[in-house]
């Protein structure tokens, strides 16, 4: 179909162009006086069949050409699209409103070529400002909302300024792998919006792409969880279909879409974390919760453990607790492979995590 259009745009431009300039061709080159080959009727036809022709030769190229520009514009996401769109418009406009005095000047090359060239120039340049400053655009117009929203009754304004203080959360590769993710937005702790980001889910499917089967299978983990939390839990997720082509690093995108939308980056990866902290971005770290819950436990308190390998220093024994904790215990390499009850010295809270430090009870009555 898109060629049959091809094919009679073709010939309309030919006979149109042959309808205007054949006529004058054949007195410029003075190639004949017969009146009806002078006609610009015959010119029409003429230009018709000459383009009916070259459409055969160039209808292949125009539809390639045509669908690479289809499937570039397909690819690209609603929002780029549209502001892109609205700065071409804007772009236009002012285009035409320096060409208007332009059309006043004799001066052929002013009145006619200079025009198109602002036109083209000015519409590029439209274009590429909507498009690369769309972010900044969506923050003004986010602000103005924000704006007209204070002239409201004040109770509205009361319970909406409270709304509006929920930041959005940006998930990062790493947590949606680990997966606890899901358990804590189930529990309702993680308050206000989930934000996947579309270059996070570029980086999963990589992953889960990958020749090496341990990060196929982390990176099937990570969308299986993505799947839960959007399919199966009670809580809002939107996904970001933007991207911030200047910058290479995930990370380093991830930080920028935090300071864009004023959100927070969820992750438990440790760089990323300082990362974020020295550029001034929140940032809500699993492995930190984890430790904030697990259980407190007091020198001096009795817990029952089963010893199951032996530690560094001579004669320690190591056991775990459920949440992963490691306990030492002193003089308990004789009762590896045992349940015993142990009475806790020390606890010693490292950047790792906690470690706690016991002896055998029984050891202690003897004493």
């Amino acid at each position: 179909m898109l060629k049959k259009i091809i094919h009679v745009f073709f010939v309309i431009t030919g006979g149109t162009l042959g309808f205007l300039y054949m006529p004058k061709v054949i007195r410029f080159f003075d190639l004949t006086d017969i009146n009806w080959i002078l006609s610009p009727y015959f010119g029409s036809v003429l230009g018709a069949i000459i383009f009916f022709f070259l459409s055969y030769v160039l209808a292949d190229y125009v539809v390639n050409f045509l669908k690479w520009i289809e499937d570039g514009l397909i690819k690209l996401p609603v929002v780029d699209l549209f502001f892109g769109s609205i700065g071409l418009i804007l772009g236009l406009v002012v285009a035409y409103l320096i060409n208007i005095p332009l059309q006043d000047i004799s001066l052929r090359i002013v009145s006619e070529i200079v025009p198109l060239f602002l036109t083209i120039i000015i519409g590029y340049l439209g274009f590429q400002v909507g498009f690369r400053r769309r972010e900044e655009f969506m923050n003004l117009l986010t602000i103005s909302r924000k704006e007209r929203n204070k002239d409201k009754d004040h109770a509205e304004d009361i319970k909406k300024t409270s709304a509006s203080e929920v930041k959005p959360k940006i998930l990062d590769t790493s947590v949606i792998i680990d997966g606890r993710i899901a358990d804590i937005c189930q529990t309702n702790f993680l308050e206000g919006k989930i934000i996947i980001p579309q270059f996070i889910l570029h980086e999963l499917q990589h992953i889960a792409d990958s020749s090496d089967v341990l990060k196929r299978n982390r990176g099937r983990r990570g969308l299986d969880i993505l799947n839960r939390i959007q399919k199966e839990l009670d809580v809002e997720v939107e996904m970001y279909e933007g991207d911030f082509e200047d910058i290479p690093e995930v990370d380093s995108k991830l930080v920028k879409l935090a300071k864009v939308m004023d959100g927070i980056v969820v992750t438990n990866d440790f760089n990323l974390n300082k990362v974020a902290d020295f550029q001034n971005v929140p940032v809500l770290n699993i492995n930190d919760l984890a430790n904030a819950v697990k259980p407190v436990v007091l020198p001096g308190e009795e817990l029952v453990v089963h010893v199951i390998k032996d530690g560094k220093e001579q004669k320690q024994g190591v056991a775990y607790l459920d949440d992963g904790t490691m306990i030492v215990v002193e003089g308990g390499r004789d009762f590896i492979g045992k349940t015993i009850e142990v009475l806790i010295t020390s606890v010693l809270q490292t950047s790792a995590g906690r470690m706690i430090f016991a002896k055998p009870k029984s050891l202690e009555n003897a004493q």
